[in-house]
């Protein structure tokens, strides 16, 4: 709870997954991916329950067995590439009033975004907390080697490659003279239960930005994905150690 408002932590976790089959229970430094957005939830000092949206009883045993509940399973029609994810937002809002248990704010956590930890999510409630106006909060991440500025089109036939925004190569701004710009990185979805039912989604006139670390934005799509996630989590946690046990 955050001011009064309660708070739900929602994982989405459904089984069908065709670039990285089963990715949201393939193991990660010893944990199922689903696992990793469940503990920071778990360890947030706001989150008042944690909750599991899948399709599959397997999933829903193996999430449970970390922590989440799952209330009930997800419809198939509501698990399909195509299904958009406010669709089954609404189905767990919707379960949950029925049995008489009301949100005041929704974090959406994704598996797919496993180093997100505790400590963003409770620096994202507090921060959409202390702007009124404001009704939904995403992660960001500055885009800097990528930045739009320096995208170029390739001919399909030729292969030449020429600025998107015309005017030549030579026009091409320096990279510190450049205004910064974000992308939506996954990290974490924040809304007011309210806001989430009247605009269909998290981002919208209302929605706050919140900058996070670079490496947050990491996401599992594939496996090229995950190995460099493992490898980037793997090398912290030994980092970790190794100054745990520095006398």
């Amino acid at each position: 709870m955050i001011d009064g408002k309660r708070v739900l932590a929602l994982i989405p976790a459904r089984a069908g997954s065709k670039g990285l089959p089963d990715k949201n229970i393939r193991p990660l430094l010893g944990k199922p991916l689903l696992a990793w957005p469940i503990e920071a939830a778990r360890g947030s000092a706001h989150v008042d329950r944690v909750v599991l949206s899948t399709d599959s009883p397997r999933y829903a045993e193996i999430g449970q067995g970390h922590g989440a509940e799952v209330p009930c399973l997800r419809p198939a029609e509501l698990a399909t590439d195509t299904a958009p994810s406010i669709a089954f937002i609404l189905h767990m809002l919707d379960h949950l009033e029925a049995a008489g248990d009301r949100f005041d704010i929704l974090v959406l956590l994704e598996p797919t975004s496993p180093m997100t930890d505790s400590g963003d999510i409770d620096a994202a409630l507090a921060a959409l907390a202390a702007q009124p106006a404001m009704s939904a909060a995403v992660g960001v991440t500055a885009l800097e080697t990528q930045h739009p500025a320096f995208a170029v089109r390739r001919d399909s036939a030729t292969g030449r490659i020429s600025p998107l925004g015309g005017g030549g190569f030579g026009a091409l701004p320096r990279r510190q003279d450049l205004d910064p710009v974000f992308a939506l990185d996954g990290s974490f979805y924040l809304s007011t239960t309210e806001a989430i039912r009247r605009e269909g989604g998290f981002c919208h006139d209302a929605t706050l930005g919140i900058q996070t670390d670079r490496i947050k934005a990491l996401e599992v799509d594939d496996l090229v994905d995950f190995l460099c996630i493992e490898a980037i989590m793997r090398h912290r946690a030994d980092q970790a150690l190794s100054e745990g046990d520095t006398p």
